[in-house]
Parts: structure tokens; C-alpha cells; sequence
């Protein structure tokens, strides 16, 4: 069973139903056991990064996302998502604390160039590596984006999976062992998205496998 941990923040239906429509297990929930115990988890988020550290703390859910993800359980945060994998935002002008499994944090888009903040609408993907999430897609393909913060580059260069452009490169997907994640929303992302959801659930099923 897949977890999509629900903790008030983000399109939890719209994720739901990109599972359900290739056939995908995937069950929206809250209850901290629900979560321990699935094969693996989506963090899905939209909106301010302190408020969702904070609802996810309320919850009672900071450390068993933690605690999963140390298990080795598969993991997929999208947009705010991933986020909140790293150590803090400077979102408001004000710090606020991740969950800090990965070195680096996130800071606002530039302004110039003409460019709207948020960065809102279909971008392509420049991949940095063999991430699975991409196989079977063309070189630089379409995804949907909408955020106005970014992971900047203090983080672990080794973990980038994609980046894209948008008045500077920033970071759009992240992967390392049994962690992936995309700034970008797969769930709205058309074919492209639902391949790459499908790409990540196979990896679900290949895991899950093994471990039996």
C-alpha cells in the first residue's frame, strides 16, 4: 500500500486519483500507523513551507516521515513536498526548520527579466542523471510547475536528478537511494507526469518484492 500523508496541506485528491488512474493503490491518510506500516509514501504540499513544518508537527507526523524514510521505505515528496526534506527556508524573512534529511535550503526566485513570481505553468526539465523517475521519457520533457521558492545550490550536488530554467537554473528533482522528489507537480503534469508516477510505483513494486 502507498501513503499519501494527508497533514491539511496540498491537492491530496488530484494526487489520489493520478494513482488511481494507472492503477495504483494509493490511499490518503493522516494516522501515523497508516503510514509506518506502507510500503512507501508521498509527501505532497502546496503553500507557505512554516505553516506545512508546523502541520506536520501538529500531526504528530515529523518523525515518522523521518523514521520511514530511514527504514528505507520508497519516498516521493512533490513540490513543497520537497521542500520540506531539507533543512530550513528562509521563506518571509524569517527561518523555519525542515525535516533535514538532506543538506540545503530554499530561498525565493530572483524577480527580473520580466518574470512572474510564482512560476507558474509547463517547463522543461534539463536531467542531470539516470534517475529512474525519467526513464522512458524524451530528453527534455514538459512538467507542471507552481512555487515561487527553490532549493539552492548549498545542497548535496550529487543528489540533483533535473534541474530547469526560469531566469536561472534552479533544482527540480532531487534523488538519493530510496528518496525521490520533484518541485514540479507530476499529478498535473499529463502523460509525462503519470509515466513518471508510473516509473516510481514500479520501483514500489521491485522494492517491496525484494524485501519479501
Amino acid at each position: 500500500m502507498i501513503a499519501i500523508v494527508d497533514y491539511g496541506v496540498g491537492n491530496l485528491g488530484s494526487v489520489e486519483n493520478a494513482f488511481r488512474y494507472i492503477g495504483v493503490n494509493a490511499v490518503t491518510t493522516s494516522r501515523p500507523e497508516r503510514i509506518s506500516a506502507a510500503d512507501a509514501v508521498v509527501l505532497p504540499g502546496v503553500g507557505a513551507y512554516a505553516g506545512a513544518a508546523r502541520s506536520l508537527e501538529n500531526a504528530g507526523l515529523t518523525e515518522v516521515i523521518k523514521d520511514v524514510i530511514k527504514k528505507g521505505r520508497l519516498f516521493l515528496g512533490i513540490c513543497l513536498g520537497m521542500q520540506l526534506l531539507f533543512e530550513y527556508s528562509e521563506e518571509g524573512g524569517q527561518r523555519a526548520e525542515g525535516l533535514g534529511i538532506f543538506k540545503g535550503s530554499i530561498e525565493q526566485l530572483p524577480f527580473g527579466n520580466d518574470l512572474k513570481i510564482p512560476h507558474m505553468g509547463w517547463n522543461s526539465l534539463n536531467i542531470k542523471n539516470s534517475c529512474p523517475l525519467f526513464e522512458g521519457l524524451p530528453q527534455r520533457p514538459y512538467v507542471y510547475f507552481v512555487h515561487s521558492y527553490y532549493l539552492n545550490n548549498t545542497c548535496d550536488r550529487n543528489i540533483i536528478a533535473a534541474t530547469a530554467d526560469y531566469g536561472i537554473e534552479f533544482n527540480a528533482a532531487v534523488w538519493s537511494g530510496n528518496v525521490f522528489a520533484t518541485q514540479f507537480h507530476p499529478e498535473k503534469s499529463g502523460d509525462v507526469g503519470l509515466k513518471l508516477l508510473r516509473n516510481w510505483a514500479e520501483l514500489v513494486y521491485i522494492h517491496d518484492k525484494r524485501a519479501k
